[in-house]
């Protein structure tokens, strides 16, 4: 996964920097199909404002914002709400099969124990 940081208006520190890398890994590890992520960071007077952008699998694009006084806090609060759009995508993927084309674990086992139980009849009948 790459995370470019990208700053407006400003310079951006190191540690801010690492500080981004951190928040987002830790938040970005548990969702594999991340691919990129571009990291905003822009200063206008005292407002300390961050976007997010994250492509995913499946051309699914996830966007946060957050603003504040302070830019720790900005990260920390995007960070937060990435994480529960990514949790909220991830819940959503259905899968798109008929129900007709659906097999039930329950059925199965019933069909397995049906076969099972006619090719022990056909043995029986055969041995006498």
């Amino acid at each position: 996964m790459i995370i470019n940081v990208t700053a407006r208006h400003a310079d951006i520190s190191d540690a801010m920097k690492a500080h981004v890398h951190v928040k987002l890994s830790s938040v970005l590890d548990r969702y594999p199909q991340v691919e990129h992520v571009h990291v905003i960071l822009d200063i206008e007077k005292f407002r300390h404002m961050i976007e997010v952008v994250v492509q995913a699998k499946r051309h699914q694009r996830i966007e946060a914002k957050d603003e504040s006084n302070d830019m720790y806090a900005s990260i920390d609060r995007v960070a937060d709400k990435l994480d529960r759009q990514l949790r909220r995508a991830r819940e959503k993927i259905v899968d798109h099969k008929t129900a007709k084309h659906r097999v039930k674990l329950a059925d199965l086992d019933r069909d397995v124990n049906q076969a099972s139980g006619e090719i022990k009849e056909e043995n029986a009948q055969k041995e006498p």
